[in-house]
């Protein structure tokens, strides 16, 4: 599996970034999409996931701003961040796998959230 995420970039306090990412290869095993994030000098942490048939978590600190979605025929999987802070600064990574994201990752995407 080939994970492409996008959507990055630099962005003002309480602007709003869409993250992209597309799977491609054998995907017939992905259940779950996630997307992860690492600061520096921080470890990588799950911020949210999205099943299959739709279920999602998130991170207790992005309830309410961040939104993850997926497009089963597309096997794409978004992340609206909306409301970002500077402490949303990190390198997010996309990750997949059968019963948690992390089977596969992709390539990171930096969001950079200045004050």
């Amino acid at each position: 599996v080939q994970l492409q995420a996008s959507g990055g970039g630099l962005v003002q306090a309480g602007g709003s970034l869409r993250l992209s990412c597309v799977a491609s290869g054998n995907t017939f095993s992905v259940n779950v999409f996630g997307w992860y994030r690492q600061a520096p000098g921080n470890q990588r942490e799950l911020v949210a996931s999205i099943r299959r048939r739709g279920s999602t978590n998130y991170k207790e600190s992005v309830k309410g701003r961040f939104t993850i979605s997926r497009d089963n025929a597309k096997n794409t999987v978004y992340l609206q961040m909306n409301s970002l802070k500077p402490d949303d600064t990190a390198i997010y990574y996309c990750g997949v796998g059968t019963s948690w994201p992390n089977d596969y990752w992709g390539q990171g995407t930096q969001v950079t959230v200045s004050s």
